[in-house]
């Protein structure tokens, strides 16, 4: 009988999670090489094809649809595969070192045209030399460094709370790779393997967060165009003399401009906030302690790496606000379109209330000259009446009578009119 109720859909996938992307444990000494590649969504399937050829070719299982890391030792060669989000990153690694320095690399033990076939673009690639020395042993002169690094500026530190020294320039070689010098102190084969992919995350991560610097770079000239054009369409409201349905138009455009912009670089803005945050957790834990002339990696990626990434967030920070100044010129315009509105209707109801007066008089006059009439008719009538009754023997003065209904007429009539009226203000009332 279960002891637990069922588990959640996710249970299994959420705590494999923690577990994802082990480090593999390096035996001293050691020869690495990274690669890490840009893969597009519909490129995914021929990278695992041109993976599986690869593992059929050294009679190794290929990876299973759907996986997003695989090891496999291929001969002498170590693989190991990573899919992230955005890119895909290669680690090859082969026991022990060559002649010269970086001079036979890990990556030169796959096929001819294999690593150059994969699908997607290079982003970052480095070889890595792991080698051992005493554990009380100082860093490598400068001259032992040249042998590496050439005369490039190199950078250094002793990692892992001093198992261990390692050293880089942080350049591109003419073989299109990094290098990364890795003296072991006293690592223990996990440790030599977690120092060596932190080492390899770190360039790759740092150069993920940089792919939004170009972008940043491209949105100033355009925030800076919207800028000025709003300043100066700010002005134009402030003057009150333009045409408020051109000035509409054009904030308009510029709402539109800003906008395309945000949605275009939200992505890789936010994904470089996300990278740059990986790349300080990773130098965090490579536990740097500072070697005598040297830079740390640490110190290293604060003054070049940093400020890249505050441009960026500067350039985000800019376009959010312009998009907010945007918004609220767009209310001040519509404000001022509807105080015209109001005064344009205030002087309509002006007018009509002048007609109305006017129509009023003009209808107390017409009813005044009705109320003549009317009283001429009746009297008329009562006139022929009294001829009448005067004819059939009756005693009466036609002209007496007429003269005595005219008041009696009047009188009937404007009464008839005030309840005619009355009626017509209750009818009103009740709508």
């Amino acid at each position: 009988m279960p002891l637990l109720p069922r588990d959640h859909p996710e249970r299994l996938t959420l705590a494999e999670e923690v577990h994802a992307r082990p480090a593999e444990p390096l035996d001293v000494p050691s020869r690495a090489s990274y690669v890490a590649l840009v893969i597009e969504p519909e490129q995914r399937e021929r990278e695992l094809a041109h993976l599986a050829a690869l593992c059929t070719a050294h009679g190794v299982e290929a990876p299973a649809a759907g996986l997003t890391q695989f090891s496999a030792a291929l001969g002498p060669l170590r693989l190991k595969w990573e899919r992230h989000g955005e890119f895909s990153g290669y680690t090859f690694v082969v026991p022990g070192l060559s002649p010269r320095p970086f001079s036979e690399p890990a990556a030169g033990f796959l096929p001819p045209g294999w690593l150059a076939a994969l699908p997607g673009t290079t982003v970052y690639a480095a070889h890595a030399k792991l080698a051992s020395t005493s554990s009380r042993a100082e860093a490598p002169d400068a001259a032992s460094l040249a042998e590496h690094f050439g005369s490039n500026l190199v950078v250094g530190s002793e990692i892992g709370d001093g198992a261990g020294l390692v050293f880089t320039d942080f350049r591109i070689h003419g073989d299109g790779f990094g290098r990364f010098l890795i003296l072991d102190r006293g690592f223990t084969a996990r440790q030599a393997g977690r120092m060596l992919q932190r080492l390899f995350e770190i360039e790759s991560y740092h150069m993920m967060a940089l792919l939004a610097l170009p972008v940043a770079r491209g949105q100033s000239p355009c925030i800076q165009a919207i800028e000025a054009s709003l300043a100066a369409l700010t002005g134009a409201i402030a003057a009150e003399g333009g045409d408020d349905e051109a000035l509409q138009q054009q904030l308009t455009r510029m709402a539109v401009e800003i906008e395309s912009g945000l949605a275009a670089s939200q992505f890789r803005f936010g994904a470089c906030r996300a990278y740059a945050e990986l790349v300080r957790t990773r130098i965090a834990e490579l536990r740097e302690q500072r070697l005598p002339g040297l830079q740390t990696i640490g110190e290293f990626m604060s003054r070049r790496f940093t400020p890249a990434v505050a441009t960026v967030a500067s350039v985000e920070q800019r376009m959010q606000a312009l998009s907010e100044r945007v918004a609220q010129t767009g209310s001040l315009l519509s404000t001022r379109v509807e105080i015209a509105r109001e005064r344009q209707n205030q002087a309509l109801l002006a007018s009509m209330n002048r007609r109305a007066r006017l129509q009023l008089r003009l209808q107390q006059t017409v009813e005044g000259l009705s109320v003549a009439a009317i009283v001429y008719y009746c009297a008329g009538l009562v006139g022929y009446l009294a001829k009448a009754l005067k004819a059939g023997g009756v005693a009466i003065n036609p002209d007496l009578a007429v003269g005595l209904s005219i008041p009696i007429l009047l009188v009937l009539i404007l009464l008839a009119l005030k309840r005619a009226r009355r009626r017509h203000d209750e009818a009103d009332n009740d709508y």
